[in-house]
């Protein structure tokens, strides 16, 4: 029997750029177009006593031979507690004998996924001369959101908003020096968003952190951070007015608050969904176009990319 291999958030980081994270995420929908996908709905544990869930999310790419399970927990308080909010393990099984492969820390490798199918949404629906970002939450998700942003667009500045000043303070520096651009903790959300093309959200916010007010007139917005039904980081004016593009219905449906609660205040109805991401990568349904003011990208993130970036993982150490 193969021993199995055991791979660290550090492992994960050494080996995985955001350029090829993305290329692999985009690949996978293109899969997913093709119908090349075994992907069961997220099933998702709510640990309500400790203000928690813990979800499980297995997916199988048939002619890529990917796949992985992904079990990803989610606790707001524990930041308070001097932990991470978001945590995440993978197994990686061999789908010709179903004997397992891997076993992930994946916390990193789901903040690289995560950024990278903002990335995706970019490419084909932010502004092509974009060159300022706001960013909504100083955590390991919002940095890689903004890597995201910077590989597909040519980002000269970021505004940094976040509730805590020292964490915002902190992603400015680091962030700076790690793009080598200007970035700024911003005061307020809404200076954050004054001058920016791309607005990114990554936070836990069960209400919304986002106006449409705040918004020039010609942006593109990124939702990450909420995915449970009654939450939501987006007011209903910005998803009403938008050109509205989702990672996935099915996901949608059970979970993204984003769009659940205009629909249920009349705002909006389904048919306000404009594509599905797999859809924009497969120009079956065009992106941003010059009549376009908003565009918004919901996601409550799926399966193939976790499978799909492992594989990759395991691809760059030869196994």
């Amino acid at each position: 029997m193969k021993t199995m291999l055991f791979l660290s958030d550090r492992d994960i980081e050494n080996n995985l750029t955001m350029k090829e994270t993305i290329e692999t995420v985009e690949m996978a929908f293109k899969e997913y177009a093709k119908r090349n996908v075994v992907m069961p709905p997220r099933s998702t544990i709510m640990v309500e006593k400790h203000n928690g869930s813990i979800s499980f999310m297995p997916s199988y790419l048939t002619d890529l031979e990917a796949q992985a399970t992904k079990i990803i927990s989610i606790y707001p308080g524990n930041r308070e507690k001097g932990l991470p909010t978001t945590v995440a393990w993978i197994i990686v099984n061999d789908p010709e004998t179903g004997m397992v492969k891997a076993f992930m820390d994946a916390t990193y490798l789901t903040a690289m996924r995560t950024g990278a199918i903002t990335g995706v949404a970019a490419k084909y629906l932010a502004p092509k001369d974009a060159k300022v970002v706001a960013i909504f939450g100083a955590g390991i998700q919002g940095r890689t959101q903004v890597m995201a942003a910077c590989a597909v667009r040519d980002i000269e500045k970021v505004f940094v908003y976040d509730l805590y000043p020292e964490a915002r303070k902190k992603f400015a520096e680091e962030m700076s020096a790690k793009l080598g651009i200007q970035v700024i903790a911003a005061e307020s959300g809404e200076e954050a968003c004054r001058d920016a093309d791309i607005v990114l959200t990554a936070t836990t916010s069960p209400k919304p952190v986002l106006k449409r007010d705040w918004l020039k007139e010609r942006v593109h917005v990124s939702a990450i951070g909420a995915f449970y039904p009654d939450w939501r980081e987006l007011d209903t004016a910005t998803v009403a007015e938008s050109k509205l593009v989702i990672d996935d219905m099915e996901g949608i449906e059970l979970e993204a608050g984003d769009i659940l609660i205009p629909i249920e205040e009349g705002a909006i109805t389904w048919d306000h969904v404009h594509a599905e991401l797999k859809e924009l990568v497969t120009r079956q349904k065009e992106g941003r176009t010059k009549e376009d003011t908003i565009t918004v990208f919901k996601s409550v993130g799926i399966a193939i990319q976790d499978s799909s970036v492992a594989n990759l993982v395991l691809k760059k150490l030869g196994i």
